[in-house]
């Protein structure tokens, strides 16, 4: 092995007096006692030596490991890691190949890039199967089916003024297409004056409530458009109901999450308390989560897959079967169901 040491100029790259060790690649065995302050490699003795305070010039056929910057020792080791970002610029080698990062990359207001093995990104169950409406619970009754024998409950749902759409929003302008649809009318001093604007710039009635329902194509809807509940669906199909639930306030274990009591009799002292909420010593703390008592209800709730049993016009009602969040009078909001494979594609 053959080793020289050659004193760069100011006119050449670097710092000034910087010294260049050149290692020939047939004579690495007979340098280790020749080369004068090296240091053996920690890989069995595999490998050239190093040369404290020289930095190495880049040869043909030369690994990676063998190159560092000054005051370091380079060991002639396989290594495969990536190298470590020097804080320093002076200390860090220009001719090495550099690995991209894998940084977070916003490319749109709902899309982001990260490695394939976080799996984050938005997908196509984030759409809406088509626009709903929104319309107000009156209450439950009993519906019989024409043949009189089956009887089944249903949730009785109306509808006020309103359900026109306000804002057709586009992935060039907002990032993302939706259709915002108003409902309910009410008097201009029930609004702000931001609202008031949002509503006048649309040429539509004052609504209080507003939706979005972000689709993938918004074709066939234009602003001040009325939304009726017959045309966008009809009886025997699927919807999806969402609205806040009755509020029940500060209640136990029992009720809120449907816990079993403890015995009544036999000496029993605890007949509707919690229990055990965790170990002793490990982990020595209440987990995050952990199910106790607390406020119950008064939360937004969405009921999957509803059967609409009748649609009636005239009365501007609608029947569902089975139950809805809330208490008469409650807000309620209806959209298609979402089947994977009929209105929602499988990918």
């Amino acid at each position: 092995m053959s080793l020289s040491l050659n004193e760069r100029g100011p006119e050449d790259e670097g710092s000034d007096g910087d010294m260049v060790a050149s290692v020939g690649e047939g004579e690495r065995g007979g340098a280790r006692e020749g080369a004068e302050g090296a240091v053996p490699t920690l890989a069995g003795g595999v490998g050239a030596y190093s040369v404290p305070c020289v930095r190495l010039e880049p040869q043909p056929n030369m690994p990676i490991s063998a190159i560092s910057p000054v005051h370091h020792y380079c060991y002639n080791t396989a290594l495969t890691a990536k190298p470590k970002p020097k804080k320093n610029p002076a200390l860090t080698c220009n001719f090495l190949p550099k690995t991209p990062f894998s940084c977070q990359t916003k490319t749109s207001s709902l899309t982001f890039t990260r490695p394939r093995s976080y799996g984050l990104r938005i997908v196509t169950m984030s759409y809406e199967a088509g626009v709903g409406v929104m319309g107000t619970k009156l209450g439950m009754m009993s519906y019989f089916e024409e043949n009189g024998k089956k009887v089944m409950a249903v949730t009785v749902v109306g509808f006020r003024e309103g359900n026109i759409v306000t804002q057709i929003k586009t992935q060039a302008n907002e990032g993302y297409d939706a259709v915002q649809v108003g409902y309910r009318r009410v008097r201009d001093k029930k609004l702000t004056k931001p609202e008031l604007g949002h509503l006048q710039k649309a040429g539509v009635i004052p609504l209080r409530h507003l939706q979005e329902f972000r689709l993938e194509k918004i074709d066939g809807f234009e602003v001040g458009q009325k939304l009726e509940f017959a045309e966008l669906f009809k009886e025997g199909d699927f919807v999806d109901v969402s609205g806040t639930t009755i509020g029940k306030g500060f209640q136990g274990g029992i009720k809120r999450h449907k816990f079993k009591r403890g015995l009544m009799t036999h000496g029993s002292k605890s007949h509707r308390q919690l229990g055990s909420i965790g170990a002793g010593t490990t982990p020595g703390r209440v987990y995050k989560g952990k199910k106790m008592p607390g406020r119950m209800g008064g939360t937004n709730t969405k009921i999957k897959r509803l059967r609409i049993v009748k649609i009636d016009s005239d009365l501007g009602v609608v029947m569902i079967k089975g139950a809805v969040p809330g208490k008469p009078g409650n807000l309620l909001r209806i959209a298609p169901a979402k089947i994977v494979g009929k209105n929602i594609p499988r990918n």
